[in-house]
């Protein structure tokens, strides 16, 4: 029985591929290339990429608050005259110079000598938010990797239903034609007849239904991996059973050291040193100054001349607030609570991650089970709704009987089609849980 499935699935997408709708073309993809395309374009992946772009800046800012500030200034000024050297400003006759451009030009920079350790820590902070950043655009790939791999099942699942309902499609023609022929030979009721076109007319409904379904999934797997033309699934890649290479302690200990977890981490840290940066307030902090500036006139503009007049300063300041309402208070409050949520945070995603294991390996063993139990109830559906109808072709059942026999092989199919789309994600969501492939 262990061979039923892949046969299965792989008559089924074969009987699909002859089914789909022409009206919209579509570009067979493989998982590989959904994946890949989701991991470039989802929206999710690219809001987080952003995140860690600015948590590299703000990494780099940290690292230049060592670095001293460096300006520099120019201007120059000219003044007119209109005939006469002298003018009257405010009462007063000014004498114009003979050299009708003033120039000036300085150099500044300043420097924080000692913060108590500030930088220090608003450094460690950035790094471990930039660390979290990273740790998040991993997880946001794994995440729209899941969207994407459920995306393509479904769309796998949508053509194995269509393949089914073509199936069950065939067997109620056959079965109306058989009940046509026992009427006209007085051999059943007519009440026969208007039960197999009943069943015949349902079998057409499912074939819409099972198509529209299909285009329906299409249209949110372009839309999940932000592909610019219609795509589909290839049909080959339903015929291959998830499998998980790893047993349930080594699942366990992936898990507690996955995405989630290892954000947490990070953010936990960086909260330990936004509170100790916070005590920094209490301490004093030196900061040194300099600047030199040259000012001087002539015929033209210059930035520099032996004629300049040059001045400079340098400055050392020392500061110590006594009191600046309660805000370096605020501050480490703030601080403390923050790293407060952080350690829950971290506790929370711990064991978060624990139960989110044993929900997904629960459900990828229970659709193991249910894809081998349903296996072996198609089969005997079908073996069974093939009696019926040779046992109605020669009077020996009724109607009735193959019937019910055909209502349970379609809704075996239904079954099967649905646990093995239940196993592939539950295989999906372990992948993403432990950010790795199993």
């Amino acid at each position: 029985m262990k061979g039923w499935g892949p046969r299965f699935i792989l008559t089924l997408m074969v009987a699909a591929a002859a089914l789909a709708s022409p009206a919209l073309a579509q570009r067979a993809i493989t998982l590989q290339e959904a994946v890949a395309m989701a991991r470039r374009n989802a929206l999710v992946v690219i809001q987080a990429q952003g995140q860690a772009k600015n948590s590299s800046a703000a990494v780099r800012a940290a690292y230049g608050a060592f670095l001293p500030n460096v300006s520099l200034s120019a201007g120059a000024t000219r003044q007119f005259a209109s005939g006469s050297r002298t003018r009257v400003e405010n009462g007063q006759i000014i004498t114009l110079p003979s050299d009708p451009w003033s120039s000036n030009a300085g150099l500044s920079a300043n420097v924080d000598l000692f913060t108590g350790g500030q930088r220090f820590f608003d450094l460690r902070q950035a790094r471990a938010r930039e660390t979290a950043a990273e740790v998040n655009e991993t997880a946001q790939q794994w995440n729209a990797t899941l969207a994407a791999e459920q995306q393509y099942f479904n769309v796998l699942a949508a053509r194995e239903s269509q393949a089914a309902a073509a199936s069950q499609l065939e067997q109620a023609a056959l079965q109306r034609k058989t009940a046509i022929a026992r009427v006209l030979a007085r051999a059943a009721t007519r009440s026969d007849s208007l039960r197999a076109e009943i069943q015949y007319r349902a079998a057409q409904l499912a074939i819409v239904d099972a198509r529209n379904s299909f285009e329906t999934a299409n249209a949110a797997l372009t839309r999940t991996i932000g592909s610019p033309e219609p795509v589909t699934a290839v049909p080959v890649d339903a015929v291959a059973p998830p499998v998980l290479a790893l047993d349930e302690a080594s699942l366990r200990q992936l898990a507690q050291n996955g995405p989630a977890v290892q954000q947490s981490k990070a953010l936990l840290t960086a909260a330990k040193a936004a509170q100790r940066s916070a005590w920094t307030d209490y301490i004093p902090s030196l900061s040194a100054s300099y600047s030199r500036s040259g000012s001087g006139s002539g015929t033209a503009p210059e930035l520099a001349s032996s004629d300049f007049t040059y001045s400079g300063s340098l400055r050392f300041t020392a500061s110590l607030p006594l009191f600046n309402q309660f805000q370096r208070e605020q501050r480490i409050t703030q601080a403390k609570v923050d790293q407060e949520i952080g350690e829950a945070a971290l506790r929370d995603a711990r064991l978060g991650a624990n139960e989110d294991l044993t929900t997904q390996l629960g459900a990828f063993r229970s659709a193991e089970e249910r894809v081998i139990s349903l296996g072996a109830s198609l089969d005997a559906a079908e073996e069974d709704l093939r009696v019926q109808q040779q046992r109605y072709a020669v009077g020996a059942s009724t109607l009735l009987d193959v019937l019910t026999s055909q209502t349970q092989l379609n809704q075996a199919r239904r079954d099967l089609i649905r646990a093995w789309y239940d196993l592939r994600v539950a295989k999906a969501q372990l992948e993403a849980l432990v950010g790795r492939e199993l």
